[in-house]
């Protein structure tokens, strides 16, 4: 009989193990979670370069998507590195975008250019169109941006040239200074202020004509301008409006809304594409698309970080009819870093090269020749 309990036992195991196999319980540590997929994948990124698709897919404990959901997304900058800062350091730890978007198939997309490198940090809030379809849950996703391979190249290239010129500036005042009747200083002092001023005079030069460029593309004295529905219909009309006056590292908010012009009622369900371009060089820095919500509406707050007019562009889709097609400007005022930031990566600067000045000085008392 023994034996036979042995066998019997080996039995069930076995059938149990077949059936866990092809129908796998859910995990007790499992939970429902939102999947992220970019096109190109993050480590391809390039900071303020082309815009990345961004997919967001929520899913239940076996990882099957979850169907009508609504997400609220935060999406923040990386966080402040004072000592290392990026190419907009006023738009460091703030929030780029805010969207609340509804995905019957569990999947939300939208395009969003990254302004700087570092690690940003996505806050999904997922909850049930249905009530009682499932719990709200909430997770927070970071996105890694690496730095652009070409500023490490000048940083490294320019760093370079410092510390040359600071072997050789010291190479040539630790020689004889001997000072000749009539002299205020010796002859090699005197060819090395003479290179350090004319290389300062290049630099006031090239200062003074970036920040002459940088004026003539002001746009603070842009005025808003109304949006309407630029395509006439008979049934619906598109209404863009919103923040029209902003400034970098602040939320502007554009709000989208169709309606039945016989009726005035709002029209729900509506699929409106929206898209904000960067004026200055024609670049697509935001794109969506989703349904109008109970009211008509589709809504979503952006940060316009670099400085320049957007326009943003809303188009909407009609059963019978052309394209329905709403736009308008956002001036955007640009703030400059504040001026500890600047004096800090000058002193990166001026560190290596008096370093490199006193290694020449130390080398040529260490090794001396004679001329």
């Amino acid at each position: 009989m023994g034996r036979y309990k042995y066998v019997a036992l080996a039995t069930v195991a076995t059938i149990v193990s077949i059936l866990l196999w092809f129908d796998p319980l859910p995990s007790l540590a499992t939970q429902p979670a939102v999947l992220l997929q970019t096109q190109p994948s993050l480590s391809q990124v390039i900071p303020d370069g082309e815009p990345v698709r961004i997919a967001l897919t929520a899913v239940d404990l076996r990882k099957y998507p979850l169907s009508n959901v609504r997400f609220q997304l935060q999406l923040t900058t990386p966080a402040k590195t004072p000592w290392f800062t990026s190419d907009f350091p006023i738009v460091e730890g703030t929030t780029l975008l805010e969207l609340i978007a509804d995905a019957p198939s569990g999947k939300l997309e939208f395009a969003q250019v990254m302004p700087i490198r570092g690690s940003y940090v996505l806050k999904a809030r997922v909850t049930p169109l249905v009530a009682g379809a499932f719990e709200p849950f909430e997770q927070s996703l970071q996105l890694s941006v690496p730095e652009r391979f070409v500023k490490y190249r000048n940083a490294a290239f320019l760093i370079g040239i410092l510390m040359l010129a600071g072997i050789v500036s010291g190479w040539i005042i630790g020689g004889d200074q001997a000072v000749r009747e009539g002299e205020v200083a010796s002859q090699p002092i005197r060819l090395v202020l003479s290179f350090f001023t004319m290389l300062a005079i290049a630099v006031l030069l090239f200062v003074n004509i970036s920040a002459e460029l940088n004026s003539a593309h002001s746009h603070g004295e842009m005025q808003p301008t109304p949006s309407a529905s630029e395509q006439p219909s008979q049934d619906l009309e598109l209404r863009l409006s919103g923040d029209q006056l902003t400034s970098v590292g602040q939320l502007a908010t554009q709000t989208v809304q169709v309606i039945n012009k016989k009726t005035g009622v709002p029209k729900a369900g509506v699929v409106v594409k929206a898209r904000s371009i960067a004026l200055e060089d024609g670049k697509q820095m935001f794109a969506y698309q989703g349904r109008t919500d109970d009211q008509g509406r589709l809504s979503w707050k952006e940060q316009f970080f670099d400085g320049s007019p957007h326009r943003v562009i809303v188009e909407a889709e009609q059963s019978i009819g052309p394209v329905l097609r709403a736009s308008h400007e956002v001036a955007v005022e640009g703030i400059e870093p504040p001026l500890y930031i600047r004096l800090i990566s000058l002193s990166y600067y001026t560190g290596a090269f008096v370093l490199s000045l006193l290694a020449g000085i130390w080398m040529h008392r260490r090794f001396p020749r004679t001329i």
